[in-house]
């Protein structure tokens, strides 16, 4: 926060590298102090990576914790809407070069003004959906595109934090019954 602030930049990038930060204390930390063992932490590398994973899902049934889907659905939603903004900012480009010169030549680094027509991708998105859908202030765009992945990150790691002192995933093997009740 402070960095920031001495930058003169906006404080967001700390409240948005704290996402990553959390789910790296939740895996490395929090998960093996609850445990009780520090060889419960994830390993680094690629195969102790996969065992770690495969382990916690036997254990822990994580693909069945809110939190966790909750996270998957932010991770897999950011990157969908950020696709989605990318593709609705491209087709909205306001052409300020001409027609043998590249698009991109239009636009100078750190200029004040837009170089892609807001106005006519929030018309075209509010078609394609639906109105409300669709942002029409940049900022609230910019502030939601942002802040989708980060708090699904934040869930994910509260739900290992939260398995890590054994309160798993729902487990519905008690509600199947067999021929005696």
């Amino acid at each position: 926060w402070e960095l920031s602030y001495r930058l003169g930049m906006r404080p967001w990038i700390c409240v948005a590298y704290s996402a990553p930060v959390a789910a790296a204390s939740a895996v490395f930390l929090v998960y093996p102090f609850g445990q009780g063992s520090f060889s419960d932490a994830m390993p680094l590398g690629i195969s102790g990576t996969f065992n770690y994973m495969l382990v916690f899902q036997a254990e822990h049934n994580i693909l069945m914790h809110p939190f966790h889907m909750l996270g998957v659905a932010g991770v897999f939603g950011g990157s969908l809407f950020s696709a989605m903004h990318g593709s609705l900012v491209t087709s909205s480009l306001v052409r300020e070069t001409t027609e043998t010169e590249s698009q991109n030549y239009g636009y100078k680094f750190g200029q004040e003004e837009e170089t892609y027509n807001i106005v006519a991708a929030h018309g075209y998105f509010g078609r394609l959906i639906f109105q409300y859908a669709s942002f029409n202030n940049s900022r609230s765009l910019h502030f939601f595109l942002a802040a989708w992945p980060v708090v699904g990150i934040w869930f994910t790691a509260l739900g290992v934090s939260t398995m890590a002192f054994n309160l798993n995933g729902f487990n519905f093997n008690q509600s199947i019954l067999d021929g005696q009740g």
